[in-house]
């Protein structure tokens, strides 16, 4: 009987562990920052559909759909596009700092492949845009974090050569569009990421 009620205690103290929440050490601008961070990552993938539209003419490569997935698979396996960094939830396994790090550096990861794709298409001036709001984005990210005395970080993102990769116009125009579905996905990352750190940032104040 004695060992199911320190069963019962320890099981209970894990629970509190685990839905306790994470403290955060934050300057009192930290929220705004964000919000604004919040506000620029919505920006960008508003754009995002506006400009796949412009620079993709193939009917095939859509944004909303996924039933060219297979067909790609290959394309996707040899043009070798790297992978956005994994997001996840502030916890006491994935910090505060990891976050917004690997925020950076997936921001400054997709403003490169953009550079490459850039090269070969004619719709250089829409590209550009993006980039720029890439660049605002991951600036005020940097402020985030020196906002949560957090050092920003400057990854090292090695290049790709994706475009010694890109042959012919459909390869370019593959490129281009995985280039963009990857950056959606991961922007959406980005902005649920910065909404949960706003949240904790409420509750630590």
């Amino acid at each position: 009987m004695g060992s199911l009620i320190i069963l019962s205690l320890l099981c209970s103290l894990l629970a509190m562990t685990i839905s306790a929440p994470v403290h955060l050490t934050l300057q009192t601008e930290f929220p705004q920052h964000v919000e604004l961070a919040k506000s620029l990552t919505k920006k960008l993938l508003s754009e995002i559909p506006t400009v796949h539209q412009s620079c993709i003419a193939n009917e095939g490569l859509s944004l909303e759909s996924t039933a060219e997935v297979k067909n790609l698979e290959y394309l996707t396996a040899v043009l070798a596009i790297p992978a956005s960094p994994r997001l996840s939830p502030i916890s006491d396994t994935y910090t505060l700092e990891m976050s917004l790090n690997h925020i950076t550096e997936g921001l400054q990861l997709h403003q490169h492949l953009i550079q490459e794709v850039k090269e070969k298409l004619k719709c250089a001036e829409k590209l550009t845009t993006l980039q720029a709001d890439l660049r605002d984005l991951s600036a005020q990210v940097n402020k985030v974090q020196q906002q949560a005395h957090i050092t920003p970080s400057e990854p090292q993102i090695q290049s790709s050569s994706l475009s010694s990769r890109l042959t012919g116009d459909y390869e370019v125009q593959v490129a281009t569009h995985l280039v963009l579905q990857q950056l959606q996905s991961f922007g959406q990352d980005v902005f649920r990421s910065l909404r949960h750190i706003h949240t904790l940032s409420s509750i630590s104040q």
